[in-house]
């Protein structure tokens, strides 16, 4: 038992901001699952996160002096607006260090409590970088979004919570994981009071800092994070927060991005409240846990732990939910080249809906098309597959294909026999003015681009899939070029998508 973190915990100020939120019955989830599934709404916090909670704890157990010289931290998202929150609550000064990739909304909601907002770099590590850089010159406190026992005490208030809401009973808690401070401070209360609640970690499979950690037995710094979960894409977790889930935490399972996205649904299905994928992040490990272990009868909470979402993602999250449930499935079928033969695919699809279908004629005897085609059940997409290749056709499973669901889907078009020595890539974009410029400059005038797609998802990043053509005597320069530029990216001209439909 960590007497320590306890009493840090029953000492908490957060609720001199924070509300108690409830724990709410999520029946749909419930019934789908087979087992007894509420939601811990910290969405329904003044910010709408948690983070709140281990912001002011933090911040009001500073020093009169401390406060009377103002404080500073570094943040992207919820926990520079639990600052500003604090900040303003208490009437001190709070400067916060944001990538130039912040969504404005994020901005503006830190300036307009009155925060100081400086721009720097692309990523959290840049920001992280040149806030203590301005702490030092400026002599103010680093308010830490995880590592430090004050913000994971406020965030272990969530636990002590959950104790009064469902007193003396034996459950699982699923909870999202970035850095570590609110698995840790949850993790540590419940389990001091009773060891038989089992606390099970959340990480996307591209941002999975704490899972790979604990596998090695020490912190480990990843090179790279996924952007989609943004509110936990950590590169390297705390060191407080790996010593408390080494020693409280049961399991940590990673989910997919596509998962997360049909937990986004799920918690609107049953709330009408839209989270951010990092808000989901848990319902999305709770169903991959209940299935994976064939749970029945039990009790599950997920922590629903932020609901500060651009409008626009949710496009992007709409198109990808039915392949998070599996519930689509997005295929490549070769047909003759002749007429009738649409007829008779849709003909051996049957009374299945159709949900989309991209075609473009080819002067070949062979036709790619690619077709959507919706199931009531995701056991269904073999069958599917089956019949069609019982049917004489050549069948392509493309449904967790992302350059297809990203890209190819919405592309119109063809082969281009004309493209010669045509390189394919996918690129991750800073959303930043000049990014898209930056990478035009680096290339070489003779490399002409012969495909180039690109949507915005309303997130820090954009997804580029672009071709260029570079000859083979050229092709070592290029690839130093791209490695250059530091934009993450992946060759793509092995992709059957690129294959059979560019």
């Amino acid at each position: 038992m960590n007497l320590e973190y306890l009493s840090k915990i029953l000492t908490s100020r957060v609720y001199d901001v924070a509300v108690r939120t409830d724990l709410q019955l999520a029946p749909k989830l419930s019934k789908r699952l087979g087992n007894t599934v509420y939601f811990k709404r910290e969405d329904q916090q003044p910010i709408f996160s948690f983070k709140l909670r281990g912001a002011y704890n933090k911040i009001a157990h500073l020093t009169p002096e401390q406060l009377a010289k103002g404080i500073i931290t570094a943040s992207a998202g919820n926990h520079a607006q639990g600052v500003a929150y604090s900040a303003e609550k208490l009437r001190i000064r709070a400067l916060i260090v944001m990538p130039v990739t912040t969504p404005s909304i994020k901005v503006s909601a830190c300036r307009s409590r009155g925060a100081e907002v400086v721009l720097h770099g692309d990523s959290y590590s840049d920001a992280e970088s040149h806030a203590l850089k301005l702490q030092a010159e400026l002599d103010l406190t680093f308010v830490h979004p995880y590592d430090d026992p004050y913000v994971i005490a406020g965030q272990g208030t969530i636990g002590l919570e959950l104790t009064t809401q469902l007193p003396m009973h034996d459950y699982t808690v699923f909870i999202p994981i970035g850095g570590g401070g609110l698995i840790a401070g949850v993790a540590v209360y419940l389990k001091s009071l009773n060891p038989n609640i089992k606390i099970i970690g959340v990480e996307p499979d591209d941002s999975d800092a704490m899972y790979q950690s604990v596998q090695a037995g020490t912190r480990v710094r990843l090179e790279q994070v996924g952007i989609f979960v943004d509110g936990v894409a950590v590169k390297q977790v705390g060191v407080h927060t790996f010593e408390l889930v080494q020693r409280y935490v049961d399991q940590i399972i990673r989910v997919s991005t596509d998962d997360v996205c049909a937990a986004i649904k799920d918690v609107f299905d049953d709330t009408r409240a839209i989270q951010e994928p990092a808000g989901a992040l848990a319902v999305a490990g709770l169903k991959k846990y209940a299935r994976e272990n064939k749970l029945g009868g039990e009790t599950l909470i997920a922590l629903t732990c932020g609901a500060n979402i651009n409008f626009d993602r949710l496009r992007h999250i709409a198109e990808r939910v039915n392949y998070g449930e599996k519930t689509e499935a997005l295929l490549a079928v070769t047909i003759p080249e002749r007429p009738g033969a649409f007829k008779q695919l849709i003909r051996v699809v049957g009374k299945r809906n159709i949900s989309e279908f991209n075609y473009r004629y080819a002067a070949k005897s062979q036709a790619h098309v690619m077709v959507g085609v919706q199931l009531e059940h995701p056991d269904l997409r073999e069958s599917l597959i089956a019949e069609l290749e019982g049917a004489g056709y050549t069948v392509t499973d493309l449904s967790s294909n992302e350059m297809a669901l990203v890209h190819a889907r919405h592309l119109v078009g063809g082969r281009a026999p004309e493209a010669a020595s045509e390189r394919m890539y996918s690129f991750e974009f800073p959303e930043r003015p000049g990014a898209l410029l930056a990478f035009l400059e680096a290339l070489d005038p003779t490399w002409n681009i012969s495909l180039f797609h690109y949507r915005n998802h309303g997130s820090a990043h954009g997804r580029v899939l672009t071709g260029v053509q570079v000859p083979d005597s050229d092709l070592e320069r290029f690839k130093v070029t791209l490695q250059g530029l530091g934009y993450r990216h992946r060759y793509e001209g092995d992709n059957p998508v690129y294959q059979l439909f560019l």
